[in-house]
């Protein structure tokens, strides 16, 4: 269900590899369709479904449930919603849309079903759509919070962003993807194939589906999200967290080190190497899949007379989407004093009905051994007896 750039291949053809399955190959890349290998069979692929199986349940367990507990937190405690923690809530809500909404059925789609898409033209058309502004999204929040960090750290002398500013900021943050991911929409359809060697039926496959006519323009819109939505803003992040790591180790500080000066170094200096491992992780990730779609959209004739080209799709595929798991772990549950106010939350709400139960246990017993008695007590006089 990713990108693909295509035409509608010719009647009495068979290309065994849904990746591949609409290219003409004769046509733009004169490539014989018989040479274009069956990668949907053997141990490989079985491997790979396994793979992104294990992948995409983690991402609905961690990416589900440590979001879902942040963005609750974040509304239920005002002292939480400062710059930082706003922004990193725009990278939990894309990450946990993915989880709940898309993960379920990519789960029905590359394992159960293996690469067969049975839920319509219109879920096509809109778990694509909400995969890609969820990837900007997560990169544009990214952005935003290196470049929020740079100012406070770098330049603390200067106001802080306000309220008002964040607000339009996120506004943003999800206007911008919202509006340059329309291609994924407008072009993801559904087209059917033959399934196995010999046609004993057929399968659906859900993608986006560029014409052969269409080849510069999917190229240049390739490209522009390329450089608008990596390789641009990883240069950026990349020039602010160098700058802070040159403020806070390379620099001395002015005047006399009090210890609450050195709190606050260290306190500082444990969330940038935590954003820049956030950063290394989104590259690791996400420049393979890149890197991939580059080759397979320039460069195809590379991809197609590989047997195992499918199999390495799905890995790379894995490898970028297990990111959103990292960035839960990093944000929401290490880095963050949300987990320590939700947890605090539950202990109080526990020590709450736990005092509750006593209570009621207490006026219980009261209750029994005031009846056994002859004088007439009533339920109001042994509750204030208990408070």
């Amino acid at each position: 269900m990713g990108e693909r750039n295509s035409t509608t291949w010719t009647q009495g053809q068979s290309p065994q590899d849904p990746l591949m399955a609409s290219y003409d190959f004769t046509l733009d890349y004169d490539i014989p369709v018989d040479q274009i290998p069956d990668t949907t069979q053997g141990r490989a692929f079985f491997v790979s479904t396994i793979i992104i199986a294990m992948v995409l349940v983690c991402i609905m367990l961690v990416c589900g449930i440590g979001n879902c507990l942040f963005i609750v937190t974040l509304v239920r405690y005002k002292k939480l919603r400062n710059i930082t923690n706003l922004l990193i809530g725009n990278l939990a809500v894309s990450d946990f849309l993915v989880a709940v909404v898309c993960c379920p059925f990519l789960v029905d789609y590359y394992v159960v079903k293996q690469l067969s898409w049975d839920h319509g033209i219109f879920l096509c058309i809109s778990i694509n759509y909400l995969r890609t502004v969820s990837l900007y999204v997560s990169t544009n929040a990214l952005l935003a919070i290196a470049v929020d960090r740079y100012m406070a750290i770098v330049h603390p002398l200067k106001p802080r962003m306000k309220y008002h500013t964040a607000y339009w900021l996120i506004f943003g943050v999800w206007i911008l993807p919202i509006l340059i991911s329309v291609p994924s929409a407008y072009f993801a359809t559904e087209h059917e194939y033959p399934q196995g060697a010999v046609a004993h039926g057929s399968k659906i496959f859900c993608a986006q589906i560029w014409s052969a006519d269409q080849q510069l323009l999917y190229r240049s819109y390739f490209v522009f999200i390329l450089v608008v939505e990596f390789v641009g803003p990883v240069a950026v992040m990349a020039s602010c967290y160098a700058r802070i790591s040159r403020e806070l180790w390379f620099k001395n500080v002015p005047g006399f080190p009090t210890e609450q000066l050195e709190r606050r170094l260290r306190r500082r200096r444990r969330t940038v190497v935590a954003l820049i491992a956030v950063l290394v992780a989104y590259v690791l990730c996400w420049a393979p899949y890149y890197g991939f779609a580059l080759l397979r959209d320039f460069y195809p004739s590379v991809i197609t007379r590989e047997r195992n080209s499918l199999v390495a799709f799905y890995i790379i595929e894995c490898i970028a989407m297990s990111n959103g798991v990292i960035n839960t772990l990093c944000f929401v549950s290490v880095r963050n004093n949300a987990a320590k106010c939700l947890k605090k939350a539950t202990c109080s709400q526990w020590h709450v009905v736990s005092r509750n139960a006593t209570i009621t246990a207490v006026k219980v017993v009261v209750e029994g051994d005031m009846r056994t008695s002859s004088l007439k007590v009533t339920e109001d006089v042994e509750c204030t007896r208990i408070r």
